[in-house]
């Protein structure tokens, strides 16, 4: 049986491996990302993780921090660096979310963490989610990523919380790796990050 513990066993041993095996990479990328963001190259955000408890969420930081006159960060699209576009495209930001699984705020495979804000506006349905540790990829990243809808995602989110297996979870890293490689399924829209959820009217 696929238990919590042993979702959480092969979490721990896959994100070893690959942290090792990915180490020259993520090397070169922070050494990258050092120079292009002045000397930032990871960025730490608070997200809730199972059970809504709160965790920092550790990334490739991909924009810089450049501000308006008025002391206002410019938009996502004019901080975007150069590096940090290839870094985003490739979806290379997300692999330091490996050191998160192996702290076991995170799991290879769950619902992505979104913001803390959201907690306060999801319905009952929607608040499953968090009965299981948030996923670096889900069954919403390979059923659509950014260019499905909020509530579609909560959908896919959903189901992923009552009907995980080992074989889903398998079936989800090999798509996840495919869509990756094939680059499909992202917003090619000229906004960095995706919309805001603000509930269901």
């Amino acid at each position: 049986m696929y238990s919590a513990f042993l979702k959480h066993f092969f979490d721990f041993c896959i994100a070893f491996v690959a942290l090792l095996f990915l180490f020259p990479v993520i090397v070169v990328v922070t050494v990258l990302l050092w120079f292009a963001n002045d000397k930032k190259p990871f960025f730490f955000q608070k997200r809730p993780g199972k059970g809504g408890k709160i965790f920092k969420i550790i990334k490739f930081k991909t924009m810089n921090d450049r501000k308006d006159v008025k002391g206002e960060l410019l938009p996502d699209a004019d901080r975007l660096t150069a590096i940090g576009s290839i870094v985003r495209k490739t979806s290379l930001d997300e692999l330091p979310q490996l050191f998160n699984v192996l702290k076991g705020d995170m799991s290879l495979v769950g619902p992505r963490p979104l913001l803390p804000e959201y907690l306060e506006i999801y319905t009952l349905e929607e608040q499953k989610r968090h009965l299981v540790r948030p996923g670096i990829t889900g069954w919403a990243q390979v059923n659509g990523r950014n260019t499905i809808s909020w509530k579609q995602k909560f959908v896919y989110d959903v189901w992923y919380v009552e009907n995980y297996s080992f074989s889903v979870d398998l079936s989800i890293l090999i798509k996840t790796v495919s869509k990756v490689l094939k680059r499909s399924d992202i917003n090619t829209s000229d906004k960095v990050t995706m919309e805001r959820y603000t509930g269901h009217n």
